[in-house]
Order: C-alpha cells, then structure tokens, then sequence
C-alpha cells in the first residue's frame, strides 16, 4: 500500500477529499464508542470464551463494542458495507468496507492489562484508506485521514528518525497458531532481540501500529493478522512517514496475514535481517509439535 494506490482507490471510490474527512470523524467517533463499552465492563469481566488454541478469545465486551460501533455506522454510513471480526460481512465485501476490530487485544483485556483497543478501518477493494484506533486505557486515540495527515490526542504524528538497527526499539507478536507450525516467529524474535535495543510483543497489532506512527517504536511485523488487525493501522502509520510493505519489500497486501511497517531508513537494513532468519529446531510443547 502506498499513498498513490490510496489516492487511485479513493477516486475509485468516488470519495473526494471533504469526504474522506467526514469519514475520518466517523471513523474516530465510531471507535471512541467501542472504547466506552470496553471500559464500562474493564476489569469487571468473568465470561471468557475460547474461539480456539493458542489464546483465541472472546468476552461479552467484544460482542458489545462490535455491535455499538455497528449501529453507530449503519446510521451515518448506511451505503458502506461492513466487515466485523464477530459478526463478518454486511453487506458487499467488494464495495467499499468499514473493518472493524471491537476490541483487539482481547486476551490483554480479559487479564486486565491496559494494551487493547477498538479499530476501525475505511478498505476500498483491499486497499486501507482510512481509519481511527481508540486506546481507552492508555487515553490515547489516533485516527489518520489522506490530505490531512496522522494524530494522536489531536497532535500530528510522525514515525521515529531512528537510523540504525542497533539503536531501534521494535515490536512483534504471535498467531494463535504459533504452537502449531514452524513459521511462528519466534526465530525472527530472538534474531532481532540481539541486533536491537530490543523487541517487544505487546498483543495488539493496531496499537502497536499506531506507535509506529508515533515514533515510539521504530519498526514492527507480524504475521498470521486478519483485516481488521491492520486496516486502521496501515493508512495511520503511512500517513506519518512509516514504509509499509511485505516481508520481501514488495507491496502490501490486506489479505495474506503479513505486515511489515517501520520508520523509512530502516526498511531495508530491517528486511535483510528478516532474510537471514533460519527456523528454529523441531520442538515439542505438550502434545503440540512441529517441525
């Protein structure tokens, strides 16, 4: 993804850029309603369900928060197709979308541990145009809209100037089927945690987006994320100067689960490293194994 293939899905699209601001706000304000039911029901949750293996979860505030942003889109945005991680699609999945990730970190949340959020993401055809990342319990949102840039609390936002990979502070995560098959990442981890000043996995790949773009992390990739982890976090950190990419360098691609975003001098001394990563030997967790 990239500013011009933004530019070329917006006409696409028909959006001009008063509209993409006005569905800038909606996106915002969509997400700081999601929010508000997380932290109506934040620290008080006792139904926690498992949506499969590897801490794949779901709580009664996910379900909530989905449906409160759902109602608040279907009434400003009733032409916009929706695709929620609860509820899938609403509505053409080939027009243009609303993705919407109710609470993401949800295994974070459920623990008490104040790294989650609701994103909401505006996808023509798979390109992210748009979108807004409300962090209630760390008091941070940040939306970013194409012509006006990316922010935080109201304060433009801008990736790191780090310029080194020795000096980097980095951020990853693990799929829910890490236990499972051998390209889990955790090679990659401990790879880079030797080459930088170290890599953290915090559990919510929209805010760890979001602090790319904010340049309190310098690079970040992941794999195994679906839509709604991203399509909010991609245009936001693009929109404050971070290269987004695939693992090769090549372009973005919504759908294949991978995502590669970092402050732009480091793109390439960071893909080279990935490049050098060898799996790690068969092991055996309980009675999963891979090899």
């Amino acid at each position: 993804m990239n500013q011009l293939l933004c530019e070329i899905a917006s006409k696409d699209a028909n959006l001009d850029s008063s509209d993409l601001k006005e569905l800038g706000k909606v996106s915002l304000e969509a997400s700081k309603i999601g929010s508000k039911v997380l932290m109506s029901k934040y620290g008080k949750i006792r139904d926690v369900k498992s949506k499969g293996s590897g801490g794949n979860l779901v709580t009664s505030a996910d379900l909530e928060s989905e449906q409160a942003v759902i109602q608040y889109l279907r009434k400003e945005c009733p032409e916009i197709s929706i695709l929620a991680e609860e509820s899938g699609y609403i509505g053409n999945s080939d027009s243009l979308t609303w993705c919407i990730d109710p609470l993401d970190g949800t295994t974070n949340y459920a623990h008490g541990y104040p790294f989650f959020s609701t994103s909401i993401g505006l996808v023509w055809k798979k390109v992210p145009l748009l979108g807004a990342i409300s962090a209630p319990a760390l008091r941070e949102n940040f939306w970013g809209i194409p012509g006006v840039g990316a922010f935080c609390n109201g304060e433009k936002i801008f990736a790191s100037k780090t310029n080194s990979l020795q000096d980097s502070l980095l951020v990853t995560g693990f799929a829910y089927d890490r236990v499972k098959i051998k390209d889990n990442n955790y090679a990659e981890f401990c790879w880079l945690t030797h080459r930088t000043q170290g890599v953290r996995r915090a559990g919510a790949a929209s805010v760890d987006l979001a602090y790319v773009a904010c340049g309190k992390i310098d690079g970040y990739w992941e794999r195994g994320l679906s839509a709604w982890d991203v399509a909010a976090g991609i245009p936001i950190a693009e929109l404050a100067g971070c290269k987004i990419c695939d693992y090769k360098g090549g372009g973005f691609d919504l759908t294949n689960g991978r995502v590669f975003a970092c402050t732009p001098s480091l793109k390439e001394p960071l893909l080279n490293e990935l490049k050098k990563v060898q799996p790690l030997p068969e092991v055996t967790y309980g009675t999963a194994k891979y090899n």
